[in-house]
């Protein structure tokens, strides 16, 4: 189950959310290949974040999943959030990181 958990300096008041939480969902459980039932988002606004020494909208974002993490899904990962937070929140890909977190990495397959 993909959680992609964004937080922003960006205030929400006006925003269509639920057009952010709908695409967000259908990108996520795109890449993933995941039911869109599987996928959690979560969004704050109004975030107190300085990036590059100023406050101008910027966006940091992290995605945990059990599995399917790899190069090409970081790769698209990056491309499909930064496209829907410039979209939706006016703010530069320049100006977003997202951190990827794939919980079973390092787990060695054991049976006991």
């Amino acid at each position: 189950m993909p959680c992609l958990d964004i937080s922003t300096n960006v205030c929400l008041d006006g925003v269509d959310t639920e057009a952010f939480f709908s695409e967000a969902t259908k990108v996520v459980s795109s890449i993933f290949g995941k039911p869109e039932s599987f996928v959690m988002i979560l969004l704050k606004g109004s975030v107190a974040i300085s990036f590059g020494g100023n406050k101008e909208p910027a966006a940091f974002a992290e995605i945990v999943s059990m599995g399917g993490i790899n190069s090409e899904v970081k790769k698209k990962l990056i491309v499909e959030i930064g496209t829907i937070l410039q979209k939706k929140l006016l703010i530069e890909r320049s100006r977003f990181v997202l951190k990827v977190h794939d919980t079973t990495a390092g787990r060695k397959n054991s049976k006991m």
